[in-house]
């Protein structure tokens, strides 16, 4: 138990880095924080199992629902700033443009 938390960590962290260093194109940052978000599900059935409490148990439903719309919101993002600049780096993308 405590490995697998260790190893969840980990990955957490691995995620914020990639995310904190690796910010060039639009997909990567997604991908990135999908990554964060399915180990915080993780992480989340993981303390719900091992607790065994039945009252908090739709948690993780809840959040992977909400992960869902995130990188569907995401893609739509991602769609529509390749259509507009062409391309989708960060470093071509001004946000005070219109």
């Amino acid at each position: 138990m405590l490995t697998i938390l260790f190893l969840l960590n980990i990955s957490f962290l691995l995620g914020l880095l990639g995310l904190s260093f690796h910010r060039t194109h639009l997909m990567s940052i997604l991908i990135c924080l999908e990554g964060l978000m399915l180990v915080i599900y993780l992480m989340m059935a993981l303390l719900i199992s091992s607790t065994n409490t039945s009252t908090t148990a739709i948690l993780p439903i809840l959040l992977l629902a909400l992960s869902a719309c995130e990188a569907s919101s995401g893609l739509a993002l991602l769609v529509a700033t390749s259509r507009t600049h062409g391309t989708d780096h960060m470093k071509t993308m001004n946000l005070l443009k219109c």
